[in-house]
């Protein structure tokens, strides 16, 4: 949903696919984790008399960037302390295959210190871009320590604040496909296997939503779902089982094509060919519709669109799909409303319902109006679904649908209705 952060009204982060389809057909998600930024403060003034020292941070940190994107050893260890020298040598091999174009510190908390200081804490975020994929750095926020040697300022420690990045955790391997990177922790041939997933699905999502997006993905594979969760900055237990998320690099405009895919590798390792398949494809379609998915976006429909666009040509049938609803309607359960977003919280009772009307729902549109219908109304949704002062959900979805497809709200749900009353 382009990687806006949904919330539930208790603050939890909204899953974007229950766990339970996963180990079925292939669930799958979709969040925006916006990585937290630290607070700048005003730099206090030095003590007079005292040369002030944020340049010499800065400079410090704008050698160091460079030895790092450089791949430098002797300029890294030129401005570091040596008790730090094996950790920072270690972290240079840990992103040496990562293939940055840019990358750069920005102090965002410095206080100068007082004259006779040896030792410091600063905050800065670190800008980086990878070659081909970004078009707007991503911004990672890190606390450095610095300490003062005889013949200057050395770095002793450069750690992350929040969300770590991937090096951080450990090696990365990358592997380019033709239409994507892929940075693992993982074994080289899980890396290059991802690559080739993510090869076949960006045509996939070509035939359905054009060329008009950048046809290119970044995916990150941890080494384990520990990893996964440190590198989305939340609690473990969230996210068990959700093979993928999508998030907005931080730092970036909203509109643009800088979506990480991030993938669990233990729930990944657990699905069927055609899990991977989904789960990789309906992510992909997250990235390709950002630019016209909005904070009003209504969750069914994000959600639906990519399931929809996931679930085109594997030839499983629409109870095969949508086992739970298929369970609720058969018990005499029809349901008479689309899910309000609040219903694809994690955790939430009968998510797993929720997710397959929304690509149920979908699948209507494209069968009554063709794919083309189906991608006019998610770009019009976008373009001209703002709520006006007062104006209800319902009252959006009929006017976008009577604008676009010449068809009201109660006479699409008719058809959905009907739709689901037949997986009995």
């Amino acid at each position: 949903m382009t990687n806006l952060p949904p919330r539930s009204g208790d603050g939890r982060p909204v899953l974007s696919r229950r766990a339970a389809l996963l180990l079925a057909a292939g669930g799958l998600a979709q969040l925006s984790l916006p990585l937290l930024r630290a607070d700048a403060r005003p730099a206090a003034a030095a003590a007079p008399g005292a040369a002030p020292l944020r340049p010499v941070v800065e400079d410090l940190l704008a050698r160091r960037a460079q030895a790092l994107i450089g791949l430098d050893r002797a300029a890294l260890a030129a401005g570091t302390a040596p008790a730090a020298q094996p950790d920072q040598q270690a972290a240079l091999d840990r992103l040496a295959q990562v293939p940055f174009a840019a990358l750069a510190y920005r102090l965002t908390g410095f206080t100068e210190p007082p004259p006779e200081a040896d030792r410091i804490t600063v905050t800065a975020e670190l800008d980086h871009r990878l070659t081909g994929l970004d078009d707007h750095p991503a911004t990672l926020t890190r606390r450095l320590a610095l300490v003062r040697l005889a013949d200057g300022w050395r770095l002793a420690e450069d750690g992350p604040v929040g969300a770590p990045a991937l090096w951080d955790l450990g090696t990365v391997r990358a592997v380019r496909g033709a239409h994507c990177l892929v940075l693992g922790l993982a074994e080289q041939d899980r890396v290059a296997e991802l690559a080739a997933r993510a090869d076949r699905a960006v045509p996939d999502v070509d035939a359905v939503w054009g060329d008009a997006w950048a046809g290119r993905l970044l995916l990150e594979l941890p080494a384990t779902e520990v990893d996964f969760a440190r590198v989305l900055d939340v609690a473990p237990e969230a996210y068990q089982g959700i093979a993928a998320v999508t998030v907005a690099a931080a730092g970036a405009p909203e509109h643009t094509p800088a979506d990480r895919i991030v993938v669990n590798p233990e729930a990944y390792r657990g699905l069927s060919e055609l899990g991977r398949r989904v789960v990789v494809t309906h992510e992909a379609t997250h990235v390709a519709t950002r630019a016209d998915t909005h904070a009003w976006t209504p969750m069914w429909l994000s959600e639906g669109v990519a399931d929809h666009t996931a679930y085109l040509g594997t030839g499983r049938t629409a109870r095969q799909i949508a086992p739970a609803l298929a369970q609720d309607v058969a018990a005499g359960r029809v349901p008479t409303a689309l899910p309000a977003d609040a219903a694809f919280t994690a955790g939430t009772e009968r998510i797993g319902q929720a997710y397959e009307l929304s690509w149920l729902a979908c699948e209507v549109l494209a069968r009554e109006f063709g794919e083309r219908g189906l991608v006019g109304f998610y770009q019009d949704y976008g373009r001209t679904g703002r709520p006006a002062s007062g104006e209800s959900p319902d009252a959006v979805l009929d006017r976008v649908l009577r604008g676009r497809l010449g068809i009201g709200a109660a006479d699409f749900t008719r058809l959905w209705t009907a739709e689901a009353a037949r997986l009995a």
